[in-house]
């Protein structure tokens, strides 16, 4: 178990101050707009505890009486508000539906802050057993508290005249977010290098593609989910285009003559249509699994922490080092939150043309659903992120049995009440279930972020309740900043399957794939036609690979299959797997550099790999938040072009070399790519061990 981190004074030290607020909302809103772009361009999002811990550390060091738990607190809340934006896996079905026109703001800030309190307090229950009695290795949260660690050796070292022993980091993630920022200026922006490749060819009668993407971002995310994950997703890839596509497409009929008659367009319909659902199945499977494991240790870690909180509260005899917020501050959050998603969905159903009865039914039904899945869903995802870190922890599985158990309770209702016999009453269903989703997905995402969170201040020596009334702060902070990043980037660039005017370029549409994947499945619902036989064949491939993991890890050993990132491999497009499967090869290419190293020049094997893996992590959340930053700053650019009645591409010289310059792009980014991530290993396989 991980050790706690102690200096002297820690008592006396601030925590809660006005700069700190502050410099969190500041970096809220860099964190969750990046988050909102990763997540609506790729399907995935980034845990901002690191990089916010880097950045706060650094600000903070002009300031006097600076400290590592005022540190820890700007990091707590910049994170809790940029994990808040995993939401947008589900809120831009209303508009792929053509219920929302935008983002209504209040709408969009009540369902967000409403689910993220809900998911703060539902976490605090599970803090003992979960973070202080637990072996789990919260990756990024341990890395957060040792990143605060060296910051505060640095600044002691400082005061007493002793100059910089300790580099604090800054310097790599500053390194690996501008070149990343770099290299997407130059890809989305002046679009002189390729942002990827596939080469699409006919196998067995069918079709299949060799894809690449050059996406930095990505390399970053593949690196931090490490090798096991990034051997799952590599296997999850090659069902997919080896075996599922090319079957699927040398048996496909009734597909327009168009589409059987283009291998690109006929792999991409397959998978799309098919495939993709059987990731779902796989991904829905995992995610029960988990709940089911995590049935046990939720109970009683609820039972010990309520004993330990109605034992002294927030004061008393319990060190500072141990007070959650009490009991009864608990439960005024959590009714307060639930009053405010009854007001929140009563507004949402006003506009609807439903009899009260009916209206009011809707409301308490959705807010009920909302409210216990979400309290069981936030044990799940507290120990996923636990496991393998708020990154890598599948929030979509959480979506999509949410999405389906949603559709499912509103059919029923629908089907009793002649909601659903018209096509506007169905639409509103379809609408509803994805609003009542968005909510669980808040409580989720904030309580997958808010147990590492803890984890930190645990190592460091915060005190649990003023650190989570920073968790409170940020989620309010994060819900106020969604809504208008959600407008810009959709005015911007649309999303796929809703655009904001005619005559934009549909290539450039964030493809938003799990708000895509999540409409598909209510309306699929509602409709009938959802892919079952697809969605239970993902299932029962789901329960083989959780065998297969069961028995490797029987077996003992690092060899395991996790289901989840099987299933994500499966769900996700190629050209966003691919990058995250080279990122995880990276790692492992580390590994193997380091180990050799370490027998050439007689160094201890263990510190180098340490040094390394914090240099690694450092340098590969750069990659994310520089990637993610230029993408919004674009996305800036784009609106004031286009609402001047300019391009949707102002900054494009693709133009000036003539139409033949596709290839070439190509061939830059590939080369750019290639020479980033050597880049990248050499930098991280050179340190010197501490």
């Amino acid at each position: 178990m991980q050790q706690q981190f102690s200096i002297d004074g820690h008592d006396a030290l601030r925590e809660l101050t006005l700069r700190g607020f502050i410099l969190g909302a500041l970096l809220t809103v860099v964190f969750t707009a990046s988050n909102v772009y990763l997540g609506l361009k790729v399907g995935l999002t980034f845990s901002s505890s690191i990089p916010a811990a880097v950045i706060s550390m650094a600000v903070l060091s002009f300031f006097s009486h600076s400290n590592i738990l005022e540190n820890n607190m700007v990091q707590t809340q910049a994170s809790a508000a940029g994990t808040l934006s995993s939401i947008i896996f589900v809120l831009p079905g209303l508009l792929m539906v053509g219920y929302w026109q935008g983002f209504p703001f209040w709408q969009t800030f009540a369902i967000c802050a409403a689910g993220g309190m809900l998911g703060v307090v539902f976490s605090i229950p599970l803090r003992h057993v979960m973070v202080v009695k637990s072996d789990l290795p919260y990756p990024e949260g341990v890395a957060a508290a040792e990143i605060l660690r060296v910051g505060s050796t640095l600044r002691e070292n400082k005061a007493a005249g002793e100059g910089a022993k300790t580099d604090s980091g800054a310097r790599d993630i500053m390194a690996g977010g501008l070149v990343a920022a770099l290299v997407s200026f130059a890809t989305n922006g002046l679009r002189v290098l390729s942002d990827g490749f596939s080469y699409w060819f006919g196998v067995a009668g069918g079709v299949s593609q060799i894809p690449v993407g050059f996406s930095l971002a990505l390399i970053g995310a593949g690196y931090l989910i490490g090798t096991v994950a990034g051997v799952a997703i590599f296997l999850g890839l090659v069902f997919d285009w080896l075996i599922a596509v090319p079957y699927l497409s040398a048996h496909a009929q009734g597909l327009p003559a168009e589409v059987m008659n283009n291998l690109s367009a006929l792999g991409m319909t397959v998978w799309r249509t098919q495939v993709r659902f059987i990731g779902a199945g796989v991904m829905a499977v995992a995610a029960v699994w988990t709940l089911i494991t995590l049935l046990k240790p939720m109970i009683e870690g609820v039972k010990l922490s309520f004993q330990a909180m109605a034992g002294g509260g927030a004061g008393g005899d319990v060190p500072r080092e141990a007070q959650d917020m009490t009991p009864r501050s608990i439960l005024a959050v959590t009714l307060v939150m639930v009053l405010i998603l009854l007001v929140t969905f009563g507004s949402f159903v006003a506009d609807a043309p439903l009899s009260t009865g009916l209206a009011v039914l809707l409301v308490v039904a959705c807010v009920g659903f909302a409210f216990a899945l979400g309290f069981l869903v936030a044990a799940a995802c507290g120990y996923m992120a636990g496991l393998v870190g708020s990154s890598s922890s599948p929030i979509s599985g959480i979506g999509i049995i949410g999405i389906a158990a949603a559709s499912l309770l509103l059919l029923a209702i629908g089907q009793g009440s002649g909601l659903l016999e018209t096509r506007e009453g169905m639409n509103f269903a379809i609408a509803l279930a994805i609003f009542t989703t968005s909510a669980v997905i808040a409580v989720a995402s904030i309580a997958n972020d808010n147990l590492q969170d803890l984890k930190t201040g645990w190592l460091v020596g915060a005190t649990p309740r003023r650190q989570q009334i920073a968790l409170l702060v940020g989620c309010v902070v994060g819900a106020a900043v969604i809504s208008p990043v959600l407008e810009l980037l959709y005015h911007a660039y649309g999303f796929t399957g809703a655009m904001p005017r005619e005559g934009m370029d549909a290539a450039q549409a964030l493809s938003a794939p799990q708000a895509t994947l999540m409409t598909t499945i209510a309306s699929g619902i509602f409709s009938s036609a959802l892919q079952w036989d697809m969605i239970g064949f993902g299932a029962g491939l789901g329960v083989l690979v959780i065998l297969v993991d069961l028995a490797l890890k029987a077996r003992g050993g690092k060899a395991r299959l996790p289901a989840l990132a099987v299933g994500i491999g499966i769900y996700l497009p190629a050209a966003v797997t691919v990058p995250l499967v080279i990122g995880a090869l990276l790692a492992w290419c580390v590994e193997r550099a380091l180990r050799r190293r370490a027998a050439r020049e007689n160094l201890p094997y263990a510190a180098l790999a340490k040094a390394a893996d914090r240099r690694g992590v450092l340098l590969a959340s750069g990659l994310i938040v520089g990637e993610s930053l230029v993408g919004v700053a674009i996305a800036i650019v784009i609106v004031v072009s286009v609402s001047g009645g300019g391009s949707d591409a102002p900054l494009s010289i693709a133009g000036l070399f003539g139409a033949g310059f596709g290839r070439v792009a190509e061939w830059l980014g590939l080369a750019v790519f290639v020479a980033a991530c050597w880049a990248f290993v050499r930098r991280v396989r050179a340190v010197r061990p501490d």
